[in-house]
């Protein structure tokens, strides 16, 4: 063929443009192309959506969500058995029973208790059935002789019962206005349990990220098409979908679009107008068909950001950003195309998802032979891990970047740092898993429970401070904190001797933190008014003792209210006294179902169930802390939060003060 000959069949230009290499733009590090792409495409939760509780599975929630009712809803048995009165049972044993006369109702579940549990009766309940009024124990069947009394049945027990025994409170589980699950919490099968019980039916989501995916080259075929001599079935597309939902996104498939720059121009403005960002796969090396970057140069509003990171494998990497939609480009050879996707794409997925970042497990692991690397270039090699005498090692996967295997079969990877030319035999390395564990919270608190705290906790969980808190009284967190099974202990115990709040219980070398005031004081049902508004406490509480019909509701031994409710009563055990639930939401659930008639709670809880308040005292809910402990950066943290002026919004908002604050 002459020289002419080409020339006119135009094969000579095609040749020079194949030919033709164009040159990355300027290879950036690793940390750099990370460092741009941030600060072009926000990295932040979407905007929020209403899902069906049916269609909550798998998402991230937008806003904390509260419990609506107690959970349980009212007082319930523990066992199948019968519902007594403790004091009825004292003395009890194998010589000397003692026998009950049941009443002549049967508490399964779903029904509501009718008759009176008076002195020397019982009532039949089942697991889950409503205790009935008069009651404060439950005895197991197994624990009883069903005998005949005159005509009516009995039982005889052969072993006293202890107030509260197999008795699960109201509130015991979920307390109405207490936050059940916060903001950014993922949703599993556990949370949708949770809401149901909450009676909840649908909630605030993350609107999960769109993702437009597009594969671009001419050797590509969909998979189940037949497949042309040199041509390859797209893979990446596939694994990049479902990596795409793996981390909390909606992929959206837009086929195969060939290396013709006016079907690809058009095939990228669809992807931007119908979704949050856009991953291309192929496009990016200095071969003749790569023409996606080159679409980008000229699509308006469009700026490249990186186009070559120091990266092996996958430096032909292209960012952009097109009006703050990020645009990426990964390379075409698979493990390049997963490696940077995941080092690169991933995190923006989830950031936009509303998602924590991968949390990824390190192990310490020995090389075996010497790796040579590229100098200059960070080298992640892709390994699979093994046992020795010695430990872990950490083999290299000989496997390169066109490998559709490599990325799936490795164990975790390992860096080979820029500046080396690669690592010896016998080195430890630092092997990333694929895959992450979860790590423990970052602060326990245990103590006393307040719906100020659970306001406090939500504002850690917004800086990424994870707490978790332990309601078992102001006492036993003060132990706790001694034991250093904690973190903070927060409690509200007050010292008649002294006349401090919380100080003196504490141990040497602990420091107490002011948090804040609430006002305790007896809650009541409205219609009860005449016997508690406009008396003083000590007063109230002496005629609602003397009342023979009127039932309180106690305090658990060990908590702040208790030692209130002890100094009032002064020695006085009226009925109700052994009703000892755990929280003020117990109490006030109590009273104003009728299953108590007065107790002691704070003014925050009354409200919230629209119970009558006689004011009792102004109590310190304050939290102590080992003083060595206290620069660790999750004390610290919490120790800002409980100065900002925010959570003094949030504390007047439900009825608490500052200490000083009037």
């Amino acid at each position: 063929m002459t020289a002419a000959t080409l020339e006119r069949d135009g094969l000579l230009a095609r040749i020079a443009e194949a030919a033709r290499q164009e040159q990355f733009l300027t290879v950036v590090s690793r940390e750099e192309a990370h460092a741009r792409f941030r600060e072009a495409v926000p990295h932040a939760p979407l905007q929020a959506e209403r899902v069906r509780l049916d269609d909550a599975l798998g998402r991230v929630l937008a806003a904390d969500i509260a419990s609506p009712i107690d959970v349980p809803p009212f007082d319930r048995s523990l066992v199948d058995g019968f519902a007594l009165r403790a004091a009825d049972t004292v003395g009890a044993g194998e010589d000397q029973p003692v026998r009950l006369v049941l009443n002549r109702e049967i508490l399964a579940c779903g029904v509501a208790p009718g008759l009176l549990v008076r002195p020397g009766t019982a009532t039949t309940v089942a697991t889950g059935g409503m205790i009935p009024r008069g009651a404060d124990a439950v005895c197991m069947v197994e624990a009883t002789e069903l005998v005949g009394a005159e005509g009516a049945p009995a039982i005889d027990l052969r072993k006293p019962a202890a107030p509260g025994q197999f008795v699960g409170y109201a509130g015991s589980d979920m307390a109405r206005g207490e936050t059940v699950l916060r903001r950014w919490t993922f949703v599993t099968a556990r949370e949708i349990g949770i809401l149901a019980a909450c009676g909840i039916a649908s909630l605030d989501a993350v609107r999960r990220p769109r993702v437009a995916i597009l594969s671009t080259g001419d050797e590509l075929v969909a998979p189940g098409e037949a497949l042309r001599p040199a041509a390859l079935y797209d893979s990446n597309a596939a694994i990049v979908a479902a990596s795409t939902r793996e981390n909390g996104g909606e992929p959206v498939r837009l086929g195969i679009v060939p290396d013709d720059e006016t079907k690809l121009a058009a095939a990228l403005q669809t992807a931007l107008a119908s979704a949050d960002l856009v991953v291309l796969s192929g496009g990016t090396s200095k071969g003749t068909g790569d023409v996606s970057h080159r679409i980008l140069t000229n699509l308006p509003g469009a700026t490249i950001l990186i186009h070559g990171v120091a990266l092996k494998p996958g430096k032909p990497l292209c960012l952009a950003a097109v009006g703050g939609k990020a645009v990426v480009i990964l390379p075409g050879f698979p493990t390049s195309a997963m490696f940077t996707f995941h080092d690169m794409v991933v995190p923006l997925i989830r950031a936009l998802a509303g998602l924590p970042p991968r949390e990824e497990e390190s192990l310490d692991a020995i090389l075996p032979s010497r790796l040579a690397s590229e100098l200059g270039r960070t080298e992640f090699v892709m390994a699979s891990l093994s046992r020795s005498p010695d430990g872990l090692v950490a083999l290299p996967l000989a496997k390169g970047s066109g490998s559709v295997t490599a990325f799936s079969q490795a164990d975790g990877f390992f860096a080979v740092p820029a500046a080396r030319s690669g690592l010896e035999a016998g080195e430890h390395v630092t092997v990333t898993r694929l895959g992450a564990g979860t790590r423990p919270p970052d602060l326990t608190i245990v103590g006393s429970h307040c719906l100020g705290l659970d306001r406090l906790v939500g504002r850690l969980a917004e800086r990424g401070i994870r707490a978790r808190t332990v309601a078992i009284g102001s006492a036993g967190g003060v132990a706790a904190l001694k034991r250093r099974e904690c973190e903070l202990a927060a409690t509200h115990l007050f010292d008649p001797a002294s006349g401090l709040y919380n100080t003196p219980f504490l141990a040497p070398g602990m420091d107490l933190v002011p948090g804040w005031r609430r006002l305790q004081g007896i809650v009541y049902r409205p219609e009860d008014s005449a016997l508690f508004a406009g008396r003083s406490p000590a007063e109230a509480v002496a005629a609602a003792a003397r009342a023979p019909d009127l039932v309180m509701v106690n305090r658990n031994a060990g908590s702040g209210t208790r030692q209130l409710v002890d100094g009032l009563l002064a020695g006085a055990r009226p009925a109700g006294f052994w009703n000892q639930p755990r929280s003020h939401n117990a109490v006030a659930a109590a009273i104003a179902q009728g299953r108590a008639d007065w107790g002691v709670a704070i003014e925050t809880i009354a409200r919230i169930y629209g119970l009558g308040f006689l004011p009792l005292t102004e109590e310190h809910y304050d939290f102590a802390l080992w003083a060595d402990r206290r620069a660790e950066p999750a004390l610290a943290a919490f120790l800002d939060v409980l100065a900002d002026r925010g959570m003094a919004s949030d504390l007047a908002e439900l009825g608490f003060g500052r200490p000083g604050s009037g």
